[in-house]
């Protein structure tokens, strides 16, 4: 999942997004128009959220929903603007620290943040979110039961997160020891010296640091979720609410409801508009059943699906429709850690003979074609500091070369082939794309298991469970990455999905890749100030190199995002983050 910074040397490339956005959302946006307050929202979906718990939670339509009812000190506004919209702004934070207003010092190692005070959860009695329930999400996060999806964000700049963290990940996953661990120990970098204070002790200064607590992750935790072990049943039944609205009925894979929450106030939020007063996201569909209510007027926007790729030359024209750019990328990763066929996946020499057997063109084609996608040869997209062109595996027409496939696997040993397991989730395009990669590996002399899941299980049974690759139940799994912040984002794209150092349970490192050349750049290009973007830039770019040399990932292609709204849901604000519209921003024609 996988959000933005800026930096001189990528003006260009952020300046091209913007144009993408502005417009290809202005057209269905009808901002112009008189807002209008209430009236029932309504998402049509195929799966579920990832965790219902926001310390875990990692997938754009669990960010979607949780930009609802979770509050964090930082976030992004709904905006047209590309700038505007990648650019952090305070939300529970009462202003932007910097150093002309004594929120950055010490040579921008630490961090004072002052929080408003009318920011309130839904508890009963009413009380104001304080400094040290923020202290707790970051308290709670490498809890063994359901930590946060990137560690290495936080235990590489954070002082004293990674000890806490690996301390707390040891401890037995019941509610009483979690709760005793968080009770009983501090973080050294994480303090509140007041109830509307919070101050961050950085290892060392880090331009991204705003984007990274701007995270969902990172949102507020009240003292009630210490009660039940984190993203259990018992915590989903007892969910608070910062935000507009409070989940009042949560169905896995059925329906999500969600409702206005009393205790919220508008002027507490300078962020959500909160004009609809109720959500609701069905589940358990198909992505062409969801465009044909949407069109039908029945249900006014996805979840999570996009327009089915068959519907969009059909569309063209209408003014309901819209391509929005994210930087997403569809790849698919190598499961370092199976056992299968002689541990396979960990010889670089089968990776890189696979690497390739597809044919990029055809799944292109499959998730909307040029107008939607493009072949892609490394994991970085044009509007990715240190995207640069290269090839590692070129094949003609990026139409995959399955005889030289097959030769490379009879040099790495594997004469007569081999067979690998196929993981997918059964949402969106995948299933397509996952029949696709079957074809191409068995002409290359591969025979292939195909699994399908749920989105919840692919998540969270399989990809997120080292256990789980540790026993061979995948060898490849189809994955699609949304950064998570845009500019200065290396961190946010090649850090996470590369860093074997952290692999552990929830890692985005999901194959556990871990190469001691990579993990090297990464951290010089970490270490370095925003001043030196060219230095910086350069070094993401040997990154994604070294990954494509080690054959760690397949990338398949870059992939914009088609999307298709009622004509009575208006404001419909693209959010790059979320790879949706921002549902407490729209309203709906006459409420």
């Amino acid at each position: 999942m996988p959000r933005y910074r800026r930096w001189t040397a990528g003006i260009a490339a952020l300046t091209a997004f913007g144009l993408l956005v502005t417009a290809c959302t202005g057209k269905s946006s009808s901002s112009s128009a008189t807002p209008h307050a209430g009236g029932t929202l309504t998402l049509g979906g195929v799966g579920d959220i990832d965790f219902i718990d926001p310390t875990a939670g990692y997938n754009t339509d669990t960010h979607t929903e949780e930009r609802a009812w979770t509050r964090q000190l930082f976030s992004y506004p709904a905006s047209k603007d590309a700038k505007t919209v990648s650019s952090p702004v305070a939300d529970v934070a009462s202003e932007i620290p910097t150093e002309a207003n004594g929120g950055i010092t010490n040579n921008g190692s630490t961090y004072t943040i002052h929080l408003r005070g009318d920011v309130m959860w839904n508890s009963s009695p009413v009380r104001a979110v304080t400094a040290g329930d923020f202290v707790r999400s970051f308290k709670r996060m490498c809890n063994p039961v359901a930590p946060v999806g990137a560690p290495s964000y936080f235990t590489t700049t954070i002082k004293g997160m990674a000890a806490y963290c690996q301390a707390e990940s040891k401890i037995p996953g019941t509610a009483t020891a979690i709760a005793n661990y968080i009770n009983g120990n501090e973080i050294a970098g994480v303090s509140a010296p007041d109830a509307k204070t919070i101050v961050f002790q950085l290892t060392h200064a880090t331009a991204d640091f705003l984007d990274i607590i701007a995270e969902p992750f990172a949102s507020a935790v009240p003292v009630e979720y210490l009660k039940y072990v984190p993203n259990s049943p018992a915590f989903g039944a007892h969910l608070l609410s910062a935000g507009p609205y409070q989940i009042t009925k949560y169905t896995p894979g059925t329906q999500m409801v969600l409702e206005r929450n009393k205790a919220w106030k508008a002027s507490s939020d300078p962020i959500r508009k909160a004009y609809v007063d109720k959500i609701i996201i069905n589940e358990g569909q198909t992505p062409q059943a969801v465009q044909q209510q949407i069109q039908a007027g029945t249900t006014d926007m996805g979840w999570d699906v996009v327009v089915p790729t068959p519907d969009i030359p059909g569309l063209t024209g209408d003014p309901n429709l819209s391509i929005n750019s994210s930087g997403a990328v569809s790849y698919a990763v190598f499961n370092q850690q199976s056992p299968n066929q002689n541990a396979a996946m960990k010889n670089p020499k089968v990776r890189q003979a696979l690497e390739y057997a597809i044919d990029k063109t055809a799944i292109a084609q499959a998730l909307g074609g040029s107008k939607i996608a493009t072949p892609s040869s490394q994991i970085l997209t044009p509007i990715d500091i240190g995207y640069k062109p290269f090839n590692t595996y070129p094949t003609p027409g990026d139409k995959g070369d399955p005889q030289k496939a097959k030769q490379l696997l009879a040099a790495a040993g594997y004469p007569n082939g081999l067979t690998l397991k196929v993981l997918f989730p059964n949402t969106s395009q995948s299933p397509k794309i996952a029949e696709l990669m079957q074809a191409d590996l068995e002409a290359a002399g591969v025979k292939v298991q195909l699994i399908s899941a749920t989105q919840t299980d692919f998540t969270v049974r399989y990809i997120s469970d080292p256990v789980s690759g540790q026993r061979g139940l995948w060898d490849i799994a189809l994955l699609y990455w949304v950064p998570d912040w845009f500019g200065i984002n290396g961190r946010s794209v090649l850090q996470p999905m590369t860093d074997g150092t952290n692999y552990g349970p929830n890692s985005v490192d999901y194959g556990d890749y871990n190469s001691p050349i990579t993990n090297g750049l990464v951290q010089q290009a970490l270490a370095l100030p925003s001043s030196q973007a060219d230095k910086v830039a350069e070094l993401w770019h040997q990154v994604s190199v070294q990954t494509m040399a080690d054959a760690a990932l397949i990338p398949l292609a870059t992939v914009d995002v088609p999307l298709y709204k009622s004509s009575r849901l208006m404001n419909t604000v693209y959010l790059p983050i979320n790879e949706n519209f921002d549902i407490t921003n729209v309203w709906l024609k006459n409420g």
